[in-house]
């Protein structure tokens, strides 16, 4: 089939047309629940409820994982939302100052009122819709991995009083093997060490002192950092699972998108050069564009023609880009 291309349609129905296990990894972030209506039909977050909304998932996961190779990988990205009155206001009680179904707070800080209630739940309840998604899926019989935490430096304020402002969202791993791959040198992160906060002598809220760890001499390490050899050894350490990557806002789609730099360590760990990273909400298009600059193939699927465009644009300028370079 025809690679680095995005194909127009539902991404249910366009990826029973795909073969099966051949796909490296997925990356992705699905419309969140309720958040914004994209004015096209068929599209997947408008659903009445909580457990429409996350069976639809599923079943597009499903397809997903078909097609992916046996040693592929999932990182999902979603946001969460808060339970309402159904009466059209927000969590923290204040009025609703858009229309009557729900209050979009935008992609910056990944979290909505629902102003619809929500079976089960409480007005203001935190849904939990990342967990709820991720353990259907595990149920479904992907393997989570790993829940990452996206922390965003820059997220927006929030009008609340009665629990801190939102300023992370979840980016889930998840494979269809036990074993799969995943290039953990390519995404490793400068070491720390050497010294550490310790508490002072200038109260709880002093500045703290710094402290270096003792050189014990024990073994050929001389102490656990001191040792230039063990050092270098030591430049590099595995990747933790809290990414700090501010939001960048994209003008031709009004509102926050995908920052390449958070999706960079997914398609360098999940895919190898030359290999295809897979978006089935494919959006402006910030998958393929990493891939492309990276040496891998691409493959979305976008069911709004108007992203297919900015997509194309965006698309397009990367290429030029790297035929100047070279």
């Amino acid at each position: 089939m025809e690679l680095n291309k995005v194909y127009p349609g539902h991404c249910l129905d366009v990826l029973k047309t795909f073969p099966d296990n051949f796909v490296n990894t997925v990356v992705t972030s699905p419309p969140y629940w309720g958040l914004r209506d994209y004015g096209v039909d068929g599209q997947i977050g408008l659903e009445e409820t909580v457990e429409e909304y996350v069976s639809n998932l599923v079943s597009v996961f499903r397809e997903v994982k078909r097609v992916l190779r046996d040693d592929g990988t999932l990182w999902l990205n979603l946001g969460d939302a808060y339970a309402g009155s159904g009466r059209g206001r927000n969590a923290d009680g204040k009025g609703n100052p858009g229309n009557n179904h729900f209050q979009s707070v935008g992609q910056v800080t990944g979290i909505v009122s629902i102003t619809k209630s929500v079976d089960g739940l409480k007005p203001k309840d935190l849904i939990g819709l990342p967990w709820r998604v991720a353990f259907a899926l595990q149920q479904d019989g992907w393997y989570l991995r790993q829940d990452i935490v996206w922390n965003k430096p820059n997220a927006m304020p929030e009008s609340v009083r009665d629990r801190p402002t939102k300023s992370h969202e979840y980016i889930f791993l998840l494979s269809k093997s036990p074993k799969y791959y995943y290039d953990h040198e390519s995404i490793k992160e400068p070491a720390v060490y050497g010294q550490q906060d310790v508490r002072g002598s200038e109260g709880a809220f002093g500045p703290p002192q710094r402290a270096k760890r003792a050189n014990k001499e024990k073994g050929s390490f001389n102490g656990k950092y001191g040792h230039e050899a063990f050092r270098a050894i030591r430049d590099k350490r595995n990747k933790r699972s809290v990414w700090t990557v501010s939001t960048k806002p994209l003008k031709e789609a009004h509102f926050a998108t995908f920052p390449e730099a958070l999706i960079e360590p997914c398609i360098l760990a999940g895919a190898p050069a030359e290999g295809i990273v897979m978006d089935p909400f494919f959006g402006s298009g910030t998958v393929g564009r990493v891939a492309t600059k990276h040496n891998r193939n691409f493959i979305g699927i976008e069911l709004n023609p108007g992203y297919i465009e900015i997509s194309d644009r965006l698309l397009n300028n990367v290429q030029l880009e790297l035929i100047n370079h070279f």
